[in-house]
């Protein structure tokens, strides 16, 4: 699937680059993003003169590190819907599940398959009591 969810463990809420970084630091990392995406969202391909910066994250589960794996550019509607349970919280569920659905072009079934697989992951990742963080990738940005 071109467009997954991906939900991150209730313990690594408002860690993310923004919180961490200083403000300078954040614009340069995101405006490489977009730079890199030439005006189009880096997942369903749509020309957007708005786009969003979005840390994709790795979970080794086994050794309790969140890794920061990419950065990239993404519209409204992906970005939302990678991050589904909160889009749920603000009544925008159905209009991700019809973004997913047509990025993908996947049926509700298997929408709702995606669904139930990345809420047990996020389950499974809950029970790691603290994540480590490995920024390691961010040289690679700044």
């Amino acid at each position: 699937m071109k467009l997954e969810f991906e939900l991150v463990p209730d313990s690594c809420w408002y860690s993310n680059l923004r919180s961490l970084l200083p403000p300078a630091g954040w614009d340069a990392i995101r405006k490489k993003a977009y730079a890199r995406a030439d005006g189009k969202c880096m997942i369903c391909g749509i020309k957007t003169a708005r786009l969003e910066a979005h840390e994709r994250w790795e979970y080794d589960e086994e050794n309790s590190v969140q890794k920061l794996s990419d950065i990239i550019a993404v519209c409204k509607n992906c970005h939302e819907t990678i991050h589904i349970g909160r889009t749920s919280l603000y009544g925008g569920e159905e209009r991700a599940s019809e973004h997913f659905m047509k990025v993908n072009g996947c049926s509700y079934s298997e929408y709702r398959k995606a669904l139930g697989e990345a809420n047990a992951a996020h389950r499974r990742r809950n029970l790691v009591p603290e994540w480590k963080l490995d920024l390691s990738l961010l040289g690679k940005f700044l």
